[in-house]
C-alpha cells in the first residue's frame, strides 16, 4: 500500500453538560487526510492544504495539528526515516467549534497508521491525535478528538490518562448543528471562562450529566431533553454568539429536546427525536441567526458511529 485516504468526521464537544468530558461525532462536515509514501524523500512533510481556512495553517510539520499527531506517532514507531507527504483537504470551516483540528489530527493518525501496516489499534492512536490538536487550543483534551477517531457518543473519564468510554445512543436521535458565519478560536472561548463555580451551580451540573447518561442507557429521550441544561460554561459563553439565546429559543420552539453551544462556539447544535424535528429545528435557528444578520450553514445527521473512516 502506498497511499490511504481517510474521512475524519465534525464533532460536538460538551455536550451541554460535559465539559471537556463528552462529546459525539456527526456525519458531515469533516476532512479528508491523504498519507503517501515517497520513497524520494525521509521524513514527514506537508504537501497540500486545500478548503476552508487553508490560508491559516501551516505547512510545518510542528506547527500544524495533522503533521504534529502524525510525527509524534512515527517517532513512537521508530519509523522517522520513511518518506510520507501528508495532505489536508479541509471540508469544515475553521474556529467553527465543530473540531476541526481535532479531525486533521485523528485523521492523520489513522491515515499514517494504515499507511504502515496497522501496527496500533484505533484507541491507541488516541494519544497522538491529542498531542497533535493541544497545537490548536494549548490544552490537552480529548473531548473532540476521541469521538472523531472512534464515533459515537464519547465520555472522557480523565484526559490526563486518556481513560474514554463509548457511551449508548438512542435509535432515534437525530442532531441539527447551525455553524453561523462567525469565527471563535478555542484559545478565546477559554479566556472568557471563571475558574470558579458556585456549588449550588456545581450541583446542578452534575446533576444534568448524570441523569444525560442515564438517558442514554435508558433509551429515554424525554429524560435526555430534561438533562440538557448548562449551568456552567454556556452562561459564560453565549455573549460571544449574537443571537444566541433567540437561536436556542427558536430549537426548543420547534421540538428540539435541547439546544446548547457546539464546543468553543459559535457554532450551535440541538438533540431532536427524529431527522424531521432535526431539520425543522435547524431551520428555525438559521432564520433566527439570520434576524441578527447572520448567514449560516445547517447540518442534520445521526450521531457518527464509525468515526475516521478509509475511503
Amino acid at each position: 500500500m502506498t497511499e490511504v485516504r481517510v474521512f475524519a468526521p465534525a464533532t460536538v464537544a460538551n455536550v451541554a453538560v460535559g465539559f471537556d468530558i463528552l462529546g459525539f461525532a456527526i456525519d458531515r462536515p469533516g476532512d479528508e487526510i491523504v498519507a503517501r509514501l515517497n520513497p524520494d524523500t525521509k521524513g514527514l512533510r506537508i504537501t497540500e492544504i486545500t478548503g476552508t481556512g487553508n490560508k491559516q495553517l501551516p505547512y510545518e510539520v510542528e506547527q500544524n495539528t495533522a503533521g504534529v499527531a502524525a510525527q509524534r506517532l512515527l517517532e513512537h514507531l521508530g519509523r522517522t526515516e520513511i518518506g510520507i507527504d501528508l495532505e489536508i483537504h479541509k471540508r469544515m470551516p475553521f474556529g467553527s467549534g465543530l473540531g476541526s483540528s481535532a479531525a486533521s489530527a485523528a485523521g492523520a493518525v489513522v491515515a499514517v497508521n494504515e499507511l504502515l501496516g496497522a501496527p496500533l489499534s484505533r484507541e491507541s492512536l488516541l494519544y497522538f491525535s491529542v498531542l497533535g490538536e493541544q497545537v490548536a487550543d494549548g490544552s490537552f483534551h480529548a473531548d473532540n478528538v476521541a469521538p472523531s477517531l472512534v464515533g459515537g457518543i464519547t465520555l472522557i473519564r480523565s484526559n490526563e490518562s486518556l481513560d474514554i468510554h463509548k457511551l449508548p445512543v438512542p435509535e432515534n436521535l437525530q442532531v441539527a448543528v447551525v455553524h453561523p458565519d462567525i469565527e471563535i478560536l478555542t484559545r478565546d472561548a477559554r479566556a472568557v471562562l471563571d475558574d470558579h463555580v458556585a456549588l449550588p451551580t456545581a450541583i446542578r451540573q452534575m446533576g444534568s450529566l448524570a441523569s444525560f447518561i442515564t438517558a442514554l442507557y435508558t433509551d429515554d429521550l424525554p429524560l435526555l431533553g430534561r438533562s440538557l441544561h448548562d449551568y456552567v460554561i454556556e452562561p459564560q459563553r453565549k455573549q460571544l454568539i449574537k443571537g444566541f439565546d433567540d437561536v436556542k429559543a427558536a430549537a426548543l420552539q420547534r421540538g428540539a429536546l435541547g439546544c446548547s453551544i457546539s464546543g468553543a462556539g459559535p457554532s450551535v447544535f440541538a438533540l431532536c427525536d427524529s431527522g424531521y424535528l432535526a431539520q425543522a429545528a435547524g431551520q428555525s435557528m438559521q432564520e433566527a441567526f439570520a434576524r441578527y444578520g447572520v448567514d449560516s450553514q445547517l447540518y442534520v445527521s445521526p450521531i457518527n458511529q464509525q468515526g475516521v473512516t478509509i475511503l
